[in-house]
């Protein structure tokens, strides 16, 4: 997947300290022990769409066949082993030179569907075999909300706006929260006692937060909206106020 293009606006988000320094250091750290797989897809004349897809279809596989029926350990390793493609394509890439719009679009469009399959999986679970609608309807909401938390930015900057705001959970957040958790739960199977409640504490963390973030960005782009409105209603007033300045100079040169 070729590398986001950079979103318009006057200013970008600022990361906090922690969120920086894990993107710094997690991202060298996977850099450099992917790159030898990703030149090697390269040679054997795979692209980056194609990683991208793949890895899509593997995180839909692993939340859509397992979590339903309650494997929520292996359901997590499929699921994890897939996911590492967002970063295998865009190594890829890097490596061909590649920075495209369209890349950026597919791989932010599959990354929804991804993210759907696996709250939906949940929601599966516990309409069926693990009989909890409570659970299932906050699954649904972490679903719902983790796109509209996502539509929200997108649709901001699309009218202008940076949207400068990092929300309380984000799409890397939901994810860890939720896929350790279910990984973690997945493990009563194994006798492991009580750790099963890991994932229903997960999951109402994931809506709550993702709630909190939701009204977070509403809040800062109703914000600055309004200071984009207010910019441009000054700008208007001196654009008639330096017409009439120059048409007096002009008089008064005539006039001379």
């Amino acid at each position: 997947m070729g590398q986001p293009v950079a979103s318009k606006g006057r200013t970008a988000p600022v990361p906090t300290l922690g969120k920086a320094m894990l993107n710094k250091y997690a991202r060298a750290f996977f850099t450099r022990v992917l790159t030898p797989f990703a030149a090697f897809l390269i040679r054997r004349g795979v692209s980056p769409d194609m990683v991208t897809l793949i890895g899509t279809a593997g995180v839909m596989a692993g939340a859509l066949v397992f979590y339903p029926r309650g494997e929520f350990f292996w359901g997590t390793v499929v699921i994890t082993l897939f996911v590492f493609s967002d970063l295998v394509d865009g190594n890829m890439a890097r490596q061909l030179g590649r920075s495209s719009r369209w890349g950026a679009f597919l791989d932010s469009t599959l990354d929804r569907v991804a993210d759907g399959a696996i709250f939906g999986g949940f929601a599966l679970w516990y309409a069926g075999g693990g009989d909890d609608l409570v659970l299932c309807a906050v699954s649904i909401f972490c679903l719902a909300s983790g796109q509209v938390v996502s539509y929200t930015k997108a649709r901001g900057e699309s009218i202008g706006l940076p949207v400068a705001v990092n929300g309380l959970v984000e799409r890397a957040e939901r994810l860890v929260i939720s896929l350790v958790a279910a990984g973690f739960a997945g493990l009563h199977k194994f006798g492991v006692p009580g750790i099963q409640y890991l994932l229903p504490v997960a999951l109402w963390i994931v809506a709550v937060g993702s709630l909190v973030t939701l009204i977070q960005r509403v809040v800062t782009v109703r914000r600055e909206s309004a200071e984009a409105e207010a910019d441009e209603a000054a700008a208007a007033q001196e654009k008639p106020q330096s017409a009439a300045q120059q048409n007096a100079s002009h008089g008064s040169e005539a006039a001379k």
